[in-house]
């Protein structure tokens, strides 16, 4: 495809998330945001109760957890499903566009595990090089 075709294509589509006032802006930062990545990243795993979600998501706060849950479950991501029991159960799982998300969610992680030696390394290599001399 050429430059000119590519910038017709993207001309047509009717959001542009490098728009500010482009709603799909909200809906990548509730999906890329750290708490909303490891949500969706384990909720690719299966359906979770929100307490071994919040095991599972290690270091997220109850407060954030439900918050994240929320946008999700707004955007169409998360289905939260509430069981009439009695104490009350609440199950979470993806809905078939939150799994899709989360799968390229998964590719980008495992990318990212699978080339933390040479992520470590270059961080060294940057830090080095910007320590004052004494």
């Amino acid at each position: 495809m050429s430059t000119t075709q590519e910038r017709t294509a993207e001309q047509e589509l009717p959001y542009d998330v490098f728009s500010r006032a482009c709603p799909s802006r909200g809906t990548l930062e509730h999906v890329t945001g750290r708490w909303g990545a490891l949500t969706l990243g384990a909720l690719y795993e299966g359906s979770f109760r929100f307490n071994e979600l919040r095991r599972r998501v290690d270091g997220v706060s109850e407060k954030m957890l439900a918050q994240t849950l929320h946008a999700l479950e707004r955007d169409g991501l998360v289905h939260r499903e509430a069981q009439p029991t009695n104490p009350p159960r609440v199950d979470y799982e993806l809905t078939a566009l939150g799994r899709e998300v989360a799968g390229r969610l998964k590719a980008l992680i495992q990318c990212l595990e699978g080339r933390m030696d040479e992520v470590l390394a270059s961080r060294e290599r940057y830090d080095a090089q910007r320590m004052p001399t004494a």
